[in-house]
C-alpha cells in the first residue's frame, strides 16, 4: 500500500505576478468609519429641476451606503475598511465591482475603492480569488476549481473606470499584477481547448437563467458549453489590462493579451453569432447555438467585439417591444423567450441595475449616447416611482409590471445604488469625467435647469456645471461652470462645443 506525503504545495503551480501582490499579508487598517451626517456635504449635488423625489432617492442611496461600511474582522486578513454587498455577511466580486462604480463619487468622504483590496488580499498562489468571500473570518465559499467558485472578472473593468474617474496612477500600478495574476488562472482553468471560456449559473452571476441543455443544473454546472458572457467579459479584461499597461510602461508583458483577444474576438464572431436572429448565443456541448437572448451577449458592447455592420441590428433588440423593451427596461431575458417572467423570477426577466448599466456604457462605448439617455432615464423613473412607493431600492424589478421583484431584497445598496447615482449622474444628466485626461464630457438631452454641483476632480477638487431651463432640444445650452480648472465638452442636438 502506498502512503503520500501531502503539503500545500502539492495543489499549486506559482504564478509569478502574485509574487508582487503587495497585499497579501498586508498590516490592517484601523480608521474611523465616517458618518454620513458628518461627511454628505462632501458629496456630488445633482441638479434637476422638478424631479424632487429623485434627490431623494439619490440621498437615501448614499445613506444606506454609508451605512453599510464596515472594519476588518480581527484574523480575516482583510486589510481595510470596506462596503458590505449587503447580502449574507460577505463580499461579492460582482456585487462590489458594480458597487463601486457609483461610489467612486463618494471618495472624497471616503475611499470606497478599496474594497477590492481584500480580494486581492486573498489571492492564491496560483492567482484564484474566489468571487465570494466571508467577512468574519476571510475565507473561501468554494474550492477554486468548483464550476462556481469565481467571476465574472471585471475587477479590472472596474479599476480602469476608477482610472479614468480619476486619473489616479499608484493605484493602477498596485493592482495590476494581482489583476494580471487573475486573468491568467481564468485562462488556465476556465478555457477549453480552443480558448473559449466557460462558466455556470453562480459563476457569471445569472444565477438561474435559461441557458444549458436539459439535463444540466442550471445555476451549479458549466454543461460543457461556451459562454458568451464570459468569453466578452475576458476580452473586455484582456483590453482593460493592455491599457493599464500602457500607461504604466509594462506594454511588453502584454502580447499574449493581444493574441487571446484576436483569438476569442474570432470565435465569438465565427461560432457564437446568428446572422438570421442578429444576436450572439452560448454554444451547447452538441455544436448548437442555444438560442437564448439574454443581457449576457450584451457585455460585447462594452468589450468593443461587435463588427461595425453588426451593431445596429444587434442594438435594435434593445428597442424591440417584443423583447427587451419592456416597462422597465432591460430585463435580464428577452420577453420573447418562453422562460420570461413578467414579475422578474430572478434572472428569468427581472431588471437588474448592473446589467443595465453594463449595457449603459456599452452603448457610450458604442456612440449610441441617445439610446443610452432614453434607457437611462427609463430605468432611473422607475427605481424612483418604486422608492416612492416603497421608501427604499430593492435587489431587482419587475420588467412588465411597475415595481420590485416579489423576492428581491430591499435597501440594497448593493449595486442597486448604480440606478439613482451613476445613471442618474452618466445618462440622464449626461454627465462624464475623463479625470485621468482633466475632461468631462456633457451629453445635454434634458430641457429643464440640471446639473451637478461638487463633482469630484483629482487631488479633493470639484466642479459645478448648470445648465439653465432651454424651451426645447433646439436651443442651444447656456453653462455655467465654477470651480477648478477642467476641459468641458458639450454635445447637444445640433452640434457640440467647448467650455
Amino acid at each position: 500500500m502506498r502512503t503520500y506525503q501531502v503539503n500545500e504545495s502539492s495543489f499549486y503551480i506559482d504564478e509569478p505576478y502574485v509574487k508582487n501582490n503587495t497585499f497579501i499579508g498586508k498590516n490592517a487598517e484601523n480608521e474611523d468609519l465616517p458618518e454620513y451626517e458628518k461627511i454628505k456635504n462632501l458629496l456630488p449635488v445633482p441638479i434637476i429641476d422638478g424631479y424632487e423625489s429623485t434627490l431623494d432617492c439619490y440621498n437615501k442611496v448614499w445613506k444606506l451606503a454609508f451605512a453599510n461600511l464596515k472594519k476588518p474582522f480581527e484574523n480575516s486578513g482583510f486589510v481595510t475598511n470596506f462596503i458590505d454587498a449587503a447580502f449574507n455577511g460577505a463580499i461579492f466580486m460582482w456585487d462590489t465591482s458594480f458597487i463601486l462604480m457609483f461610489a467612486k463619487y463618494g471618495r472624497r468622504a471616503f475611499d470606497f475603492q478599496k474594497t477590492l483590496d481584500n480580494f486581492y488580499a486573498k489571492q492564491h498562489r496560483d492567482g484564484f480569488i474566489c468571487r465570494e468571500i466571508r467577512e468574519s473570518d476571510g475565507g473561501d465559499y468554494f474550492a477554486r476549481h468548483d464550476p462556481i467558485s469565481t467571476g465574472p472578472d471585471i475587477m479590472g473593468w472596474c479599476e480602469w473606470d476608477y482610472y479614468i474617474s480619476t486619473g489616479d496612477e499608484k493605484r493602477l500600478a498596485s493592482v495590476f499584477d494581482p489583476l494580471m495574476a487573475y486573468h491568467k488562472w481564468y485562462m488556465e482553468n476556465r478555457t477549453w481547448r480552443d480558448g473559449s471560456y466557460w462558466s455556470s449559473g453562480w459563476g457569471c452571476g445569472m444565477d438561474n437563467t435559461p441557458r444549458l441543455m436539459k439535463g444540466y443544473d442550471v445555476s451549479f454546472s458549466h454543461g460543457h458549453q461556451v459562454w458568451i458572457d464570459t468569453c466578452f467579459q475576458q476580452v473586455l479584461s484582456a483590453k482593460c489590462l493592455i491599457k493599464m499597461a500602457k500607461v504604466l510602461k509594462r506594454s511588453d508583458e502584454t502580447e499574449f493579451l493581444k493574441d487571446e483577444i484576436k483569438n476569442l474576438e474570432n470565435i465569438i464572431n465565427t461560432e457564437l453569432w446568428d446572422e438570421k436572429t442578429a444576436f450572439y448565443y452560448d454554444k451547447w456541448r452538441d455544436g448548437r447555438l442555444n438560442g437564448v437572448m439574454s443581457v449576457a451577449s450584451y457585455w460585447g458592447l462594452i468589450s468593443g467585439s461587435v463588427p461595425g455592420e453588426r451593431l445596429d441590428r444587434f442594438v435594435s433588440h434593445l428597442e424591440n417591444e417584443n423583447e427587451f423593451n419592456r416597462t422597465h427596461r432591460v430585463p435580464s431575458l428577452s420577453a420573447s423567450d418562453e422562460n420570461f417572467v413578467p414579475t422578474g423570477g430572478y434572472w428569468c426577466g427581472a431588471v437588474w441595475a448592473p446589467a443595465t448599466y453594463m449595457i449603459l456604457k456599452g452603448l457610450e462605448n458604442c456612440k449610441k449616447t441617445r439610446l443610452a439617455h432614453e434607457i437611462g432615464l427609463n430605468h432611473v423613473e422607475n427605481v424612483v416611482k418604486c422608492f416612492e412607493e416603497t421608501g427604499t431600492v430593492w435587489e431587482n424589478y419587475a420588467p412588465d409590471i411597475f415595481g420590485k421583484n416579489s423576492s428581491a431584497r430591499g435597501d440594497f445598496v448593493g449595486w442597486t445604488g448604480l440606478a439613482p447615482v451613476a445613471v442618474l449622474i452618466e445618462y440622464v444628466l449626461g454627465i462624464k469625467g475623463n479625470i485621468s485626461e482633466n475632461k468631462i464630457v456633457w451629453d445635454v438631452n434634458l430641457t429643464c435647469r440640471h446639473g451637478i454641483e461638487n463633482y469630484p476632480l483629482k487631488n479633493g477638487e470639484t466642479v459645478s456645471l448648470i445648465c439653465e431651463a432651454r424651451k426645447s432640444e433646439d436651443e442651444k445650452p447656456v453653462i455655467c461652470k465654477i470651480g477648478a480648472d477642467v476641459d468641458v465638452y458639450i454635445n447637444w442636438k445640433k452640434g457640440n462645443f467647448k467650455i
